[in-house]
């Protein structure tokens, strides 16, 4: 397993008026899967192509083990990158295809065929090594880039947005395929998305990239209940953000005094929870009077649209809680102390 140290890594392309990243450092412990989260364009891919050794930095480093790997040529970085696109070649069976990085290696026959029954076992596609890539569904083509790359063992294994092209009930068999895979190989691996539901289901740990630059880069949890920032924050879904003072476990605003969890931000700052925070009813504190201002029923879950004096608020609830609620009605609320957080 190889730990991975991305130093004050940059890439300022020719002509470009920023950079398309920007001094972006991570440590991923051996073994780890970290997601690399953020909109199209903020330099996820960018990141992954230095990785790999298909683009050069302008500055800053990269280093397995504590090695820096920017010297060596992309094919003997150790590093296998799966592409969203998968890139199978077309004209060879999908047990050449997976035995594909062996035979380049030069590895006996016998040992190829035996390791490429492994892999489409492990892949769960043990019947298929005969046919073409083009007789495959796209999750299967999936699966058998996945293996292609695993079957040589690479120190690091880079996903580029390696579910975006799969149907939605396909992506979430591919998300427990891959974790499992990971954890059971103990490949150290980074993947690209966009999609911060599939960053929080696989990763250990996801570092959020906003216009070139690191938010934040802690564990999945940690975004919804201390975010760095209010854009941190929108990204993960959060509404709610109410200006005032925090001190002493106390903040002030247009909501009144709400009590505090231990930790919080002082100072002038915004208050932030997520709308599936708000209770309704009464409770041990923070209880406020809020009227209705919609009902949206959503499924399984009903959003609530409040005002609470002259302050919106955002609020998902069970629809079970709400059923009868109506625009104009009055209802009381209460918001735990422990997901409350402020914001500098």
């Amino acid at each position: 397993m190889t730990h991975v140290s991305i130093q004050e890594l940059t890439k300022v392309y020719p002509g470009a008026d920023a950079p398309a990243l920007d001094r972006l450092s991570l440590e991923i412990a051996s073994g780890e899967l970290t997601a690399l989260l953020g909109p199209s364009g903020c330099g996820k891919t960018t990141t992954m192509k230095m990785i790999a050794g298909l683009l050069e930095p302008t500055s800053g480093d990269v280093r397995f083990d504590d090695r820096s790997i920017l010297r060596d040529k992309p094919e003997h970085r150790g590093v296998v990158m799966v592409f969203q696109n998968y890139l199978l070649f077309p004209y060879m069976s999908v047990a050449d295809n997976v035995g594909f990085g062996l035979k380049m290696r030069k590895t006996d026959s016998a040992e190829i065929k035996r390791r490429v029954g492994e892999m489409l076992d492990l892949v769960k596609l043990p019947d298929l090594g005969d046919r073409r890539p083009s007789a495959l569904s796209g999750g299967q083509q999936q699966r058998i880039a996945l293996a292609r790359a695993l079957i040589v063992q690479p120190e690091v294994l880079l996903l580029d947005e390696p579910l975006s092209n799969l149907d939605a009930h396909l992506r979430f068999e591919m998300r427990d395929l891959i974790r499992s895979l990971q954890q059971e190989m103990g490949i150290t691996t980074i993947f690209v998305t966009h999609d911060q539901e599939e960053a929080v289901v696989l990763a250990d740990r996801v570092a959020l990239i906003l216009d070139g630059q690191m938010k934040q880069y802690d564990r999945a949890d940690v975004f919804y209940k201390r975010p760095v920032d209010e854009a941190t924050a929108r990204f993960f879904g959060g509404h709610n953000f109410i200006p005032g003072k925090s001190a002493g476990g106390i903040f002030d605003g247009p909501l009144g005094r709400l009590s505090l969890a231990d930790g919080a931000v002082e100072g002038a700052g915004k208050l932030t929870f997520r709308p599936e925070n708000v209770r309704v009813g009464q409770g041990d504190g923070n209880n406020l009077s809020a009227k209705v201002a919609d009902v949206i029923y959503l499924g399984t879950q009903t959003r609530l649209k409040l005002r609470v004096g002259e302050t919106e608020i955002d609020a998902v609830v069970n629809p079970n809680e709400v059923e009868g609620f109506k625009p104009g009605d009055t209802v009381p609320i209460h918001l735990p102390p422990q997901t409350l957080w402020v914001i500098s």
